[in-house]
């Protein structure tokens, strides 16, 4: 297996090529020379499954993979029961969608740590998640892969630690360690191959190398603040990172296969296959 490439979301591009309706997006990415579609369902989970069904048999015709992003509103780590409740919910909802499309991984945010502590907001969200894998076993999607996030902000629950701490609790727990994030909330030190190499390590470490192997990623150039993530950028920009190309040389030496979900603002697509170009050429 080789790593996959592919956008969140539909791209600036396209509508500029003549598309139009969700149902043409696996051909979209086809024309593009993708492999991944990452459906965004940040506002809600708003697809039906008869329609989620239709753009999964879209996907397996072109032989293409998808994930799906849960809810934004997604707090595992909530003071409140109910909040926290009504994640597990929406995690539920994700699954439905995500399944009825052929994939098996939604991605989350875990939450934000607010008045707490980073330790009982870890606790909570430990809770919650132990809480949503039973919901999924129950409901009969205990193939489907939670990934929980690393975030941006300093704020939010999400640091790479805590992301592992989360994982730990099931095998079945897949990490998302968006790059591009952790770059921010450390203001730029997770921009060279040695700051790769330690994120590689510590899930290699702390997770085995089976999920190491196939960890989920989101990359994206984003600008920061002294409180982390502010906006995220396209690669054109040469003021802030992080540089994709030391990650893909460790990816491949490395003979990973991970799933890379590029968030940059409106060239995702492109983006996306600037990346899995780079790959390739290390194979020659």
């Amino acid at each position: 297996m080789a790593a996959k490439f592919g956008p969140a979301g539909t791209s600036d591009d396209f509508k500029a090529l003549g598309y139009k309706h969700s149902i043409e997006v696996p051909a979209f990415l086809v024309q593009k020379g993708l492999d991944h579609f990452e459906y965004q369902c940040g506002r809600g989970v708003n697809i039906g499954l008869d329609k989620a069904n239709e753009l999964g048999k879209a996907f397996d015709d072109k032989g293409l993979s998808v994930s799906l992003h849960a809810p934004y509103y997604i707090s595992m780590s909530s003071v409140e029961e109910e909040k926290r409740l009504n994640s597990v919910n929406y995690i539920l909802q994700s699954a439905a969608a995500v399944n009825a499309m052929g994939g098996d991984r939604i991605i989350v945010h875990t939450g934000s740590c607010g008045k707490i502590s980073r330790e009982e907001a870890l606790s909570l969200a430990s809770d919650t998640m132990r809480l949503a894998l039973k919901a999924l076993k129950r409901e009969g999607f205990e193939h489907i892969h939670i990934c929980p996030e690393t975030m941006g902000k300093i704020n939010q629950l999400g640091t790479l630690e805590e992301v592992i701490a989360l994982c730990k609790i099931d095998d079945g727990i897949i990490p998302c360690i968006d790059f591009g994030h952790l770059n921010a909330r450390t203001m730029g030190e997770v921009n060279s191959r040695e700051a790769f190499l330690h994120i590689l390590n510590a899930i290699e470490n702390e997770l085995g190398s089976d999920r190491l192997k196939v960890f989920h990623s989101h990359f994206s150039k984003i600008e920061y603040t002294t409180g982390g993530e502010k906006r995220h950028l396209t690669f054109e920009d040469t003021v802030y990172g992080p540089d994709f190309e030391p990650l893909m040389e460790l990816v491949y030496k490395k003979q990973l296969s991970p799933v890379f979900v590029c968030e940059s603002a409106g060239t995702q697509a492109d983006d996306a296959l600037a990346m899995k170009n780079y790959y390739n050429s290390l194979k020659g």
